[in-house]
């Protein structure tokens, strides 16, 4: 069984390795070198202070509970006028994807977000041919937006990254 929560301190080690996966491994983020637990802490720490969910999904296992991947919002750029527009980050852990729990926590992200003055979600989507997180937002609504080609070189390639925007209002 899945359950879909709050961050904890306690989770801080899966988130790491998580995203750590991603950016050794992939392209989902551009991020060349994986941010350790100390700095996932101080981003945690922001995000609540800012009154912005952080999510994790945790299967309840036979031995122990884990953590399959996260989920936070964040503000879409640091200038102020952008203050009512939040962009979406979501991270399953390796052998998690595909079981629906991307659907779970976007669907909890865009719940908490409705209830906020928030007005409109941005994901900012790595293409790296593997289509399923654009249908995934694609699923909840979300609308491209715009698409910038080539902005991104990673493990001897250029990507491009895919705006996909949600109206809450």
């Amino acid at each position: 069984m899945t359950t879909i929560r709050d961050l904890t301190e306690a989770d801080l080690p899966a988130v790491t390795a998580i995203y750590a996966h991603y950016v050794t491994g992939g392209v989902a983020t551009f991020d060349e070198t994986p941010p350790g637990a100390g700095e996932w802490r101080a981003k945690a720490a922001a995000l609540a202070a800012a009154g912005l969910p952080f999510l994790v999904a945790e299967d309840s296992g036979a031995v122990t509970d884990a953590v399959t991947g996260y989920a936070y919002l964040s503000q879409y750029r640091p200038k102020p006028a952008y203050r009512h527009s939040l962009e979406v980050s979501i991270y399953l852990a390796p052998g998690a994807t595909g079981r629906g729990l991307g659907r779970l926590l976007l669907g909890e992200l865009i719940r908490r977000a409705s209830a906020t003055d928030a007005r409109s979600l941005i994901a900012v989507i790595a293409d790296g041919g593997d289509p399923a997180s654009l249908r995934l937002h694609a699923a909840f609504g979300f609308q491209e937006a715009g698409r910038l080609s080539n902005v991104g070189f990673k493990h001897g390639r250029w990507i491009d990254t895919v705006l996909m925007q949600l109206d809450l209002r």
